[in-house]
């Protein structure tokens, strides 16, 4: 862990504590009581092709703006009505420009229509599984890099505790390893090496025959074709999480639909 990694989990540590000082778990504990159940997200993952979840995202630190006049919930409103099995949101606000009010947006938009949310950012401490189910996500993403086993558990037992589901992101062998014996159910494969931002699909290839036939595998950054999906498919992939395809493309909504669309 190194580089662009280090710093953004030095930055994420300081902003936990100032969100700490701004509200507190009790704030926290009101807005979730306000929430409805957390949706399934597994469960629309599930089925006999991929699905695609589709990510809010208006910043990248590896290129910059990504979309101009970003407005979250005009993507959420395309993704819902052009196959998106399910939304993730960017909540980082520092390097991805992403904030907990868009996925606040995007939750309050899609519930309705049983479109489950996960939040998408670096998650180091529970204070932030709390601010999750508060501001409206189904699920979260847990990045075993970033933690050592006995936090990730921790973070998985936690977020059982709101009925979120976690997706567990792997980036080589030793990280899957850790990631299953935490129990983790759903296991990302960041095809994105987090510490130089260089994009691989074939990371996926690699990692998911190693990983149990009862688990749900999503394959996460780089894939932009149909052609990507089928391959993924072939290796037993359930999900694929598109963001920087969809947000810089010319006609979101043209492309969701290419990505989900299979035969």
């Amino acid at each position: 862990m190194t580089n662009i990694l280090d710093d953004i989990v030095s930055h994420k540590l300081k902003e936990i504590e100032l969100s700490k000082e701004k509200y507190s778990l009790d704030y926290l504990h009101e807005m979730i009581k306000k929430r409805k159940s957390a949706l399934n997200f597994a469960g629309s993952l599930m089925g006999n092709f991929v699905r695609v979840i589709a990510e809010v995202k208006q910043h990248s630190p590896s290129k910059g703006l990504l979309i101009e006049n970003f407005n979250p919930l005009k993507l959420a409103e395309i993704y819902h009505n052009n196959g998106a099995a399910a939304i993730s949101v960017l909540t980082d606000q520092k390097y991805f420009k992403g904030t907990l009010n868009d996925m606040l947006l995007v939750s309050e938009y899609v519930n309705e229509f049983s479109l489950p949310i996960i939040r998408k950012d670096f998650i180091l401490d529970p204070y932030q599984v709390y601010e999750a189910r508060a501001y409206g996500a189904d699920a979260i993403l847990l990045i075993v890099s970033i933690l050592d086993i006995n936090e990730l558990t921790d973070l998985l037992n936690l977020a059982k505790k709101f009925w979120m589901q976690c997706v567990v992101e792997v980036h080589n062998e030793n990280e899957l390893d850790i990631a299953l014996r935490a129990g983790a159910e759903i296991i990302g494969i960041n095809n994105r090496d987090l510490t130089s931002f260089a994009t691989d699909i074939s990371t996926t290839f690699q990692l998911a025959k190693l990983i149990p036939e009862n688990k749900i595998i999503i394959s996460e950054s780089g894939i932009k074709t149909k052609d990507d999906i089928t391959k993924l498919k072939s290796v037993g992939v359930n999900a694929v999480l598109v963001g920087e395809s969809l947000v810089t493309s010319k006609n979101p909504a043209n492309k969701l639909r290419e990505l989900s669309c299979q035969e």
